[in-house]
């Protein structure tokens, strides 16, 4: 996990452990205390809940642009090979034809 996403669980954490904290120590009625409880927990839970959506599409937006990367150096690569393979058959095919050229001199001979 990166040091954002961990910051921001962290963030996440201590306000939710805060406002826990915060109601369980308030001079309020235990219905009133309760009914607090449920809306910091729901919040909590939508505050995770966007964390992890925002830390999904991170995470898919990174993989696709490092995909993308690998795909074009797999490209330059094959291409970069292409040019060499046509540059070796170039050499051999001259080599070939100066070797038949010394055969027919030599069976001449």
């Amino acid at each position: 996990m990166s040091d954002s996403s961990n910051t921001i669980l962290g963030i996440l954490a201590g306000t939710a452990i805060g406002a826990t904290l915060g109601i369980l120590f308030a001079p309020d009625k235990g219905t009133e205390t309760r009914k607090k409880l449920v809306e910091q927990s729901n919040a909590l839970v939508d505050d995770v809940t966007t964390s992890t959506t925002q830390l999904k599409h991170q995470v898919a937006d990174t993989l696709t642009s490092k995909k993308e990367s690998l795909d074009d150096k797999m490209e330059s690569l094959v291409s970069s090979a292409s040019y060499k393979t046509e540059d070796v058959i170039t050499t051999l095919e001259a080599k070939l034809k100066d070797l038949k050229a010394r055969n027919r001199k030599l069976q001449r001979s």
